[in-house]
């Protein structure tokens, strides 16, 4: 694989660093794909700075009941795009009893008075639905979830937060500035029994750490992507999320409109590929024949190796591994991973689970029965699960005989649910290591409860050397080292019967007077104060892991059920990373409801006199109190609005940072009125300090460069330095002096 260090030239297909004669940069950056689709969907008059509107939506049962109650309190009457919302996340039984099914509910009733898409519980996991019957070459979906990706099918699709949702259902628009686009050049073809995942892992232990794709178009060009069938495509595409890029695009072909023929959508495809001169930020060339099977160690899809290294250095990567998590998880808990390696050198897994948009396609899956078909996962701790990602995908594996022969070898065949990639399904003992094909390994996203001294261990892998594993009674095998295995890829026939017959679809039918079912989990966002001319904010927690997930600042798992509930939920931010964060947050609300009611706690009126000693004369009248958090890079991970709204209500009002791990994080702290302060001199802050920001109104409204900041430390000893905002729309600033989007709605 070979990275780029500076941008590139697509010549006719090939290619080359320097421009053809007569053919100027700014004129070939409009010869990508990336290009052409966002100037479609641009309806601003600047293709620098983009004002982008959707072809349609689509959400899960985490997040559409916020993303609808948002949209409600903004002035929603009634869907303006198709919004698709399905229920593969909490679908199993609710940890408070009724309340999952209660959101099903609700989403359904919505469905009806505004004019939506309902795909009931165990039908399909989000991605495969809308990969199935939403994508089309050209267009645009947008999706509460970080994994919204459809680029093989000719979609640029974006996983956002909440926010951003609800932004598109009152007519507005999605903006940002025009993203970097980067070419991966394909070549070559996959080696037998090299997956997807094999080939997703390696792009993504190339591309993470260096930033090199972040926040940026990944398009995937060259003679190689014709080697590829449509599900290996998406298989690779969806992973592109974990490279921290904002999106992908592919170009498209006979493969393609095979499969929108297959899926009885043929108008969905059009030809996709860059002009004959394109020019791209970066470009990163991959002959596909050198991709070997891999593993990416706990907890990050990042730490890839292939298979045959891990096992001939066993000791050696697994030691570094497991100490390199063992940091991660700050000592209140020890995973050992060293203690899997057995006496002859092997290596032992306790659980193998090919789940969801990455892992339970059609091919994936046709593919473990080919390898497991005949043999046996052995009646000792190894467990295995298949679960597939659509209903229609579920019938054709029962009719070729696929699902009989994983049973038939000891495998559990289940529903259409997202469960094993964020800790609701399958979730291993304490001590247990599972090897997973699905999205993400972060830390705890597998069930875990390190602060109640659990720990388990999760690999990703593809299903093909899962598949080989569970053949070898659990000891870890690459699918590479299997010689017998003829894989089979019996011919797909969709049947879109199973939806017609149980998909609720009423876009461009609402029926106003239908009334919304409300479940008593489900609550209104709490109401949220706008922006004061200054600002003091209290530090209540100070990370310093390199990178902080959306898992740790709100952790998934048996916490979605309470998703529609904003005071609830709040309850866990930050429990499984620092559980002083909601009582100490609690705490500075508290002061903050004395000042508003005219009693300046003596804790402030002391802050208040060290700041005197500066010349400041704080007026508390016009100075909110809220709680912040320091870390170095927050937000890698899920698009979920709820790490930054779970803050908000517990009494937020910023976060600083080194630097913020993902534009989706960014922007839910930004539609939640929490300033994403910018900061290079962490050592100004320690926990427990307070900090003032004189005419932070002010400085925000009128885009000022940097703005004055003070760290009042506890024994009274003072710090000033500046913090900056970065780039922001006008919008999002006003958004943020109006305290929250729902704010903004309300006054403009």
């Amino acid at each position: 694989m070979k990275l780029h260090d500076t941008g590139v030239y697509l010549v006719n297909g090939v290619p080359q660093t320097s421009a053809p004669a007569g053919v100027t940069e700014a004129d070939a950056k409009k010869g990508t794909i990336a290009y052409g689709i966002l100037k479609a969907h641009n309806t601003g008059d600047s293709m620098q700075d983009l004002r982008m509107k959707f072809d349609s939506m689509t959400s899960h049962d985490i997040t559409y009941v916020g993303i609808i109650q948002t949209a409600r309190a903004s002035g929603m009457t009634e869907f303006p795009l198709p919004y698709v919302m399905t229920n593969c996340h909490n679908s199993l039984c609710a940890v408070g009893g009724t309340i999952n099914e209660d959101d099903h509910q609700f989403a359904l009733s919505a469905a009806h008075k505004y004019g939506g898409i309902y795909v009931p519980p165990n039908m399909a996991v989000i991605h495969s639905y809308n990969r199935e019957m939403m994508s089309g070459c050209g267009r645009m979906i947008l999706g509460s979830d970080s994994h919204t990706r459809y680029g093989a099918l000719g979609t640029m699709a974006v996983g956002e937060g909440g926010g951003e949702l609800a932004k598109q259902l009152v007519g507005r628009t999605y903006d940002m500035s025009y993203p970097g686009v980067v070419a991966i050049y394909l070549t070559g073809k996959p080696a037998p029994g090299v997956g997807p995942h094999d080939v997703a892992l390696a792009l993504v232990a190339a591309t993470y750490a260096n930033g090199y794709v972040k926040n940026k178009v990944m398009e995937f060009v060259g003679p190689g992507v014709a080697n590829l069938s449509a599900d290996y495509r998406n298989g690779i595409d969806v992973m592109t999320t974990e490279t921290t890029c904002w999106s992908s695009i592919w170009q498209t072909d006979d493969t393609t409109k095979k499969y929108f023929v297959q899926h009885g959508r043929p108008e969905a495809y059009k030809e996709l590929k860059p002009a004959d001169v394109a020019y791209y930020d970066g470009c990163i060339e991959l002959d596909l024949s050198t991709v070997e099977c891999m593993i990416a160690l706990p907890m990050h899809p990042s730490y890839a190796y292939p298979i045959r290294e891990l096992k001939a250095n066993a000791k050696e990567i697994l030691q570094a591994a497991q100490d390199q998590a063992n940091r991660q998880l700050g000592g209140k808990v020890e995973m050992d991973l060293v203690g899997k390696i057995c006496d002859d050198g092997r290596i032992y897994v306790d659980q193998g689970v090919v789940a969801g948009c990455s892992g339970g396609t059609y091919e994936n899956i046709c593919a473990v029965a080919d390898i497991i078909k005949g043999k046996s996962c052995g009646n000792g701790e190894f467990k295995f699960s298949v679960y597939p990602d659509s209903m229609p995908t579920y019938l054709e594996l029962v009719k070729n005989g696929a699902v009989a022969d994983i049973v038939a070898a000891g495998g559990i065949f289940r529903e259409c649910f997202c469960g094993p990639c964020f800790g609701a399904g399958d979730t291993p003992a304490n001590g247990e290591f599972s090897i997973r094909h699905t999205t993400r390994n972060f830390p705890n996203r597998e069930g875990s409860k390190p602060g109640e001294g659990q720990i388990s261990a999760v690999a990703l892998m593809d299903a093909r050397s899962i598949a080989a594993t569970a053949a070898n009674g659990g000891y870890l095998t690459a699918a590479s080292e299997l010689t017998d295995v003829e894989y089979t890829v019996p011919d797909y026939h969709f049947e879109q019967g199973v939806y017609d017959k149980r998909v609720y679809n009423g876009w461009g039918h609402p029926e106003p007077d239908y009334a919304l079912k409300f479940g008593p989990n489900i609550k209104d966002w709490p109401e949220q104060p706008a922006l004061t001319d200054d600002l003091l904010v209290k530090i209540v927690s100070y990370i310093t892991d390199p990178v902080t997930t959306t898992d740790e600042l709100i952790p998934s798992g048996e916490t979605s059920s309470f998703r529609s509930n904003p005071l609830r939920l709040a309850e866990f931010t930050l429990s499984r990373k620092d559980p002083a964060y909601v009582p100490n947050a609690k705490a500075v609300k508290a002061l903050d409801e004395q000042r508003k009611a005219g009693k300046l706690p003596a804790e402030v009126a002391r802050v208040y006199d060290d700041l005197k000693k500066l010349g400041y004369a704080p007026d508390a009248a016009n100075t909110n109190i809220g709680s912040a958090i320091f870390a170095n890079k927050p937000g890698d991970g899920s698009a979920r609005e709820q790490a930054a709204s779970c803050q908000r209500v517990l009494g937020g009002a910023a976060n600083f940072a080194c630097e913020y791990a993902t534009k989706r994080y960014r922007s839910n702290c930004i539609n939640w009125g929490m300033l994403p302060f910018l900061v290079e001199n962490p050592g100004a802050l320690d926990n427990g300090d307070y900090v003032y920001l004189p005419g932070v109104r002010k400085a925000l409204l009128e885009a000022a460069d940097e703005l004055d900041a003070v760290a009042v430390k506890p024994d009274g000893g003072l710090v000033k330095f500046t913090v900056k905002l970065g780039a922001m729309t006008d919008a999002e600033r006003q958004i943020l002096a109006d305290g929250c989007l729902i704010n903004y709605y309300k006054n403009n």
